[in-house]
């Protein structure tokens, strides 16, 4: 039990810091692009998260009670429904939130009507309810599953760890040490794996997002010549090389090719199987390499804002992504 203590109290620390890392680092529009209420509420689920821990710490190690804890309890049920509207939006292309959606939240006022344990329990018998809604979601997206499918295993695997918590915490005395230690070890290990798919792929929230869309989504192209406008939009790039604007949006590029926001995104979705930033990127990015190997003088930050990143850190970040090294390493090379 001390080991396990110790283990857990380790991957505690690692989760809290990681998720303040994480909702700064991850949660900024160019990878939630349209996709408003999945980073509302990713950032809603990262606190939740960070707030469970900490409690689960200072239980641990200073034996601060929970189970008389209402906070406690309102994080806990946070939880589902916060990573409901996350999945929501990525996984069914639904994006907008209404008011009679608050309902997933009543759920909450089952603190003040039942005993603390019973509200302890039900928060894990909702939270497998919402875990069966992901499964069936995922599962209706397996004609994409070669996009993502090294990420939809490690996301499998947290997806098990939940499942198996959630027993423990039907089964188990909610006083058992172990089980809040084995509880904060899975929320670690959770941090642990999405560590590892973001930095894999931190664009992923995106392509699922896409991959979705072409699932759910009716044509809006159904009267459009895709070829002619793909054309134009290839001229647009390569010739007048309008990704050099840093500021450059959907909706110019859509006024451009006189289409609307929604056949923009459709027509670059099922023609080059990307979103809208990511062929915004690849764009930028192939034009970066040509310059790197033709100016070999100029600096590479020169050379990210030319064509159109507005930071270094946003140029480096994206050619590591879809190169594969650093732009350094890439003209070295």
């Amino acid at each position: 039990m001390l080991f396990m203590q110790h283990i857990s109290i380790l991957l505690i620390g690692f989760s809290v810091f990681y998720g303040l890392v994480f909702i700064l680092t991850h949660f900024k529009d160019s990878y939630y692009d349209d996709q408003k209420t999945s980073l509302v509420f990713g950032v809603v689920l990262i606190l939740a998260l960070i707030g469970i821990q900490i409690y689960h710490y200072l239980y641990l190690v200073n034996n601060s009670p929970l189970n008389t804890s209402k906070l406690y309890l309102m994080l806990l049920y946070l939880v589902a429904p916060s990573f409901y509207f996350y999945s929501r939006s990525l996984l069914k292309a639904q994006s907008q939130f209404t008011f009679l959606q608050v309902i997933h939240f009543v759920a909450l006022g089952l603190i003040l009507l039942v005993s603390w344990h019973w509200a302890f329990v039900l928060a894990f018998v909702i939270g497998s309810g919402y875990m069966l809604w992901l499964l069936i979601s995922i599962y209706a997206l397996r004609k994409h599953k070669a996009q993502f499918s090294s990420e939809v295993i490690l996301l499998s695997v947290v997806f098990v760890v939940a499942v198996a918590v959630s027993i423990l915490a039907l089964v188990m005395p909610f006083e058992n040490k172990l089980f809040y230690a084995l509880y904060a070890s899975a929320i670690g290990f959770a941090f642990f794996i999405v560590a590892l798919v973001t930095s894999y792929k931190p664009s992923l929230s995106e392509k699922v997002s896409e991959a979705a869309k072409q699932t759910y989504a009716v044509s809006t192209l159904t009267a459009i010549d895709c070829g002619a406008k793909l054309s134009l939009l290839s001229t647009l790039m390569q010739e007048d090389k309008l990704y050099q604007q840093s500021n450059l949006d959907r909706q110019t590029i859509a006024t451009e090719l006189d289409l609307s926001i929604h056949q923009l995104s459709e027509l670059i979705n099922t023609n080059l199987g990307l979103g809208f930033s990511q062929y915004l990127r690849q764009q930028r990015i192939e034009a970066a390499k040509e310059l790197l190997l033709s100016q070999p003088k100029a600096s590479v930050l020169s050379i990210g804002l030319e064509v159109g990143f507005s930071s270094q850190s946003n140029f480096y970040e994206a050619f590591k992504e879809l190169v594969g090294t650093t732009p350094a390493k890439f003209r070295k090379n």
